[in-house]
């Protein structure tokens, strides 16, 4: 590796180090609050309301139950460990819609009865904001339910105002979709097809209509002014604009995007938009920055991440952060392991140890991390969607807590073991592993907003990587260890723009999982003609991750 060239016996060399402190970790003080986007600090929590709480015993989840649990993800009080600590909750489809997922929408300006009223959502929101905690909403711009009134009037009347809401052919094009799929579907009316690149189900809106444009900005206004929203999710946003064969990331679709996030913006300088853009390429990526969304779902580097925890091959996840942390703006990707729409984290990995690590790499990463719902206790879960998306496991009681009902969708097998309850009091259960991850992020600026820097190291398993999160005070060494195998490390010279300012004055272990998952090491001055500081761990368990604090005071 750059500047190691395999030298070893570093304890012996008689070079100036500063000693590591190896006692209990230490999350530190609360940073003082800074005038900036609260999303460039914090984590946030996908929910689907349907499966997370249910007040009214129908088996179906709803607002009052999420409620009722916010405390659960953020009880408002910083220096608690009972919480989660997210400051952030993503709310999957809640406008009154055809079906169980709710991305067929019907009615865009009003909840859906199944998951109570327009009110109900007012109060969760009341609610969350005094625990600190922001709501964004699901956005679903790039196509309605066949049910919602625009599509039934643009199938019925072709006469209708709607009817240009749409895209219509007299004949079957020959044009499939982008991956390929068939994209256009027989009316049920008459000799003609519509566009829907999803499904039938499910018609695409056309944005070359400024009609739509408009209607959808307002919308976006009315769930801002009118229900006290913190942003939006904004789905499927790569297919908006079909230009010819051009059927994603179209000229247009970006200046779609540009429109509505910069309509938000407006109306509320503190709201928060994130795009699903599935899209691996991280030249692809980066045309959707700087002037569009404020972030957008890092799938490259969840794939890695996952890959990395499940094969203990390290490789692939530091060049997927590497091409993240070089072309995207700093602090505007998304971290995240699953979603919604892919197996459970627990469901790929199949081992406790490597979930936790997966965790560990994540949360340590910059911009807005996304935990979703359940990941935290391991839930399982595969494919079709609907296993995905079953009942939280909030305990042993029937139906694991979620109702008092039948549940919509029966509960994964093993909830009753593996459920919050049984995992709350366990200082080693996963629960408690997320809740000091985010809570050591929340606490220390370097590591919730600050810069990053991947380093080198001498490592020769590919399995243990190193990086640094930095803020003008403070800087962090993260280690983690994918692999089934201990390990040493020694990183190349760290960039003096990576350490804290003042010099260094402390040392210290701010957590490490296990709790000797690094042993002994230091900081050492480059003793072989170097200009800079190279840092030594003398020992990094298998599945290990640690995070060693450096600071100048």
């Amino acid at each position: 590796m750059s500047g190691l060239g395999g030298r070893t016996g570093w304890p012996t060399l008689g070079i100036a180090w500063l000693a590591l402190s190896c006692g209990q970790p230490q999350v530190g003080v609360t940073p003082a609050s800074e005038q900036r986007q609260w999303w460039r600090d914090g984590v946030c929590y996908e929910v689907f309301v349907r499966s997370f709480a249910d007040a009214d015993g129908d088996g179906i989840g709803d607002l009052r139950g999420l409620t009722s649990r916010l405390d659960y993800i953020n009880d408002g009080n910083p220096q608690s460990s009972t919480d989660l600590g997210a400051n952030c909750i993503w709310l999957m489809p809640i406008d009154k819609s055809m079906s169980y997922h709710g991305y067929d929408v019907v009615d865009y300006y009003h909840v859906d009865p199944r998951y109570g009223t327009d009110d109900d959502f007012r109060n969760l929101v009341a609610e969350a904001h005094k625990r600190g905690i922001h709501v964004i909403v699901d956005f679903v711009p790039n196509h309605s339910g066949s049910q919602n009134p625009w599509f039934q009037a643009a199938l019925r009347d072709p006469g209708s105002p709607y009817r240009d809401w749409y895209r219509w052919s007299k004949t079957l094009p020959a044009q499939k979709g982008p991956w390929g799929q068939e994209a256009w579907h027989k009316s049920p009316i008459r000799d003609e097809y519509y566009y829907g690149v999803f499904w039938h189900e499910m018609p695409d809106l056309n944005y070359q209509n400024p009609s739509v444009r408009v209607e959808m900005q307002k919308v976006l206004t009315y769930w801002l002014k009118e229900m006290h929203a913190d942003g939006f999710r904004f789905d499927a946003i790569p297919y908006l604009v079909e230009e010819g064969e051009h059927l994603q990331h179209s000229r247009g679709t970006h200046d779609v995007l540009r429109q509505l996030g910069n309509a938000i913006r407006a109306e509320s300088p503190e709201s928060f938009t994130v795009g699903e853009m599935s899209d691996e390429s991280p030249e692809v990526m980066a045309t959707y920055y700087p002037d569009q969304l404020d972030s957008y779902f890092a799938f490259a580097v969840a794939r890695a991440t996952m890959h990395a925890a499940q094969t203990g091959d390290a490789g692939g996840f530091f060049t997927a952060v590497a091409q993240a942390n070089a072309n995207f703006p700093s602090g505007r990707w998304s971290p995240f392991l699953t979603n919604h729409d892919q197996p459970r984290a627990m469901t790929v990995l199949g081992d406790a140890a490597k979930a936790r690590v997966a965790a560990s790499a994540m949360l340590m990463l910059p911009g807005t991390p996304f935990v979703y719902y359940g990941e935290e206790i391991g839930m399982v879960g595969p494919k079709p969607d609907e296993l995905i998306r079953t009942p939280m496991q909030w305990g042993s009681a029937p139906n694991g807590g979620f109702t008092t009902g039948t549940p919509w969708e029966p509960l994964q097998a093993d909830w009753k073991t593996k459920n919050v309850a049984a995992q709350d009091s366990s200082r080693r259960s996963l629960l408690n592993h997320y809740r000091r991850l985010i809570q050591l992020r929340n606490a220390h600026p370097a590591l919730n907003s600050g810069s990053l820097t991947l380093l080198k190291t001498d490592d020769t398993t590919g399995t243990i990587g190193a990086w640094l999160r930095y803020s003008r005070d403070e800087a962090f060494l993260i280690v983690v260890n994918f692999g089934p195998r201990h390990g040493r490390v020694i990183t190349e010279t760290v960039p003096p723009g990576s350490l804290p300012g003042g010099g260094l004055s402390r040392i210290e272990s701010a957590y490490a999982d296990p709790d000797h998952a690094c042993v002994g090491g230091g900081l050492f001055n480059n003793g072989f003609g170097g200009n800079g500081l190279v840092l030594l761990i003398n020992s990094v368990e298998a599945h290990g991750f640690c995070a060693r604090r450096l600071s100048s005071r």
